[in-house]
């Protein structure tokens, strides 16, 4: 091999070894706790700790969960589920949602961010109450098979966010209503001490050509208040606060109407009384 080849190869070699150990970092983790994604550990796509996270890989039940590092998975003996060490659970809200809730600029995480809450989520695109994805079940699925998992301990807030895929899936009103029941009353039972709220499906108005959608909002509407769930219809807001100019596709917003619709939704959940809590001891 002539010495032109034999340094051809030396620089390949070198560059295929520098990308391999550029796919082996670990992600990064924002450290605004607006953002949407949980500030306190890194977490992969799926929810649950990314491998590069402290911790042990296997959950284990028999640790003191107030011992293990931020980012652990424990199995909590009360549910057989494993969860997610957070490192302030008193002052995160738990995001569940569809690609609506996703982006780490997305309405939904805004309007909490805005609040001062930081927010852990497991908003998955192409998700809903009955609609699932190859990578993540429906809400209840997901939580039951372990898809994302939820935090340890006790957030002050948890939120429901979606319908959108269920509708453009022809998702049935008894398929929704069952599936949103069953994840109502799971949440209800691992936070009995959570306050728990859903926002509808965002479209434009039943006159405007909301159709399915904005049927879903109505829908969820009436399932939240016979669970005694704050509920945030939003099934004609893209009429009413004109973002028909924010939709990059009929149905996502661009940065502009997130912004916009963070706002409006900041302060309905500000009216319902679903700002944080001070501590004890802080002043109000």
């Amino acid at each position: 091999m002539d010495k032109p080849r034999i340094f051809r190869f030396a620089v390949a070699v070198v560059a295929a070894a520098a990308v391999l150990a550029g796919c082996a970092q670990a992600p990064a983790v924002p450290a605004d706790p607006s953002s949407g994604n949980p500030t306190a550990a890194p977490i992969a796509p799926s929810g649950s700790p990314a491998a590069a996270a402290q911790g042990p890989k296997k959950p284990d039940s028999g640790q003191d969960p107030s011992k293990l590092p931020v980012g652990s998975l424990y199995k909590n003996p009360g549910n057989n589920r494993n969860e997610i060490i957070l490192e302030d659970i008193r002052h995160t809200a738990v995001l569940i949602g569809d690609s609506q809730s996703e982006p780490p600029g997305s309405w939904p995480r805004a309007a909490l961010g805005s609040l001062g809450y930081k927010v852990y989520s497991v908003a998955r695109g192409g998700t809903g109450y009955v609609a699932a994805t190859k990578a993540s079940g429906n809400y209840i699925d997901a939580l039951q098979r372990g898809d994302w998992v939820l935090p340890y301990g006790t957030p002050p807030l948890i939120i429901v966010e979606g319908g959108g895929n269920d509708a453009s899936r022809n998702a049935s009103d008894e398929q929704i209503t069952v599936n949103a029941n069953r994840l109502l009353a799971a949440l209800k039972k691992r936070y009995p001490q959570a306050k728990i709220a859903m926002i509808g499906t965002l479209a434009r108005g039943a006159n405007a050509g909301g159709g399915r959608r904005t049927q879903v909002d109505t829908l969820l509407g009436n399932i939240a208040a016979k669970a005694g769930t704050t509920f945030f219809s939003v099934g004609d807001w893209v009429s009413k606060y004109q973002l028909a100019g924010d939709l990059v596709d009929g149905v996502h917003l661009n940065a502009a109407g997130h912004a916009k619709l963070g706002g409006v939704l900041a302060a309905d959940m500000a009216a319902a009384g679903l700002r944080p809590q001070p501590d004890q001891g802080s002043a109000s």
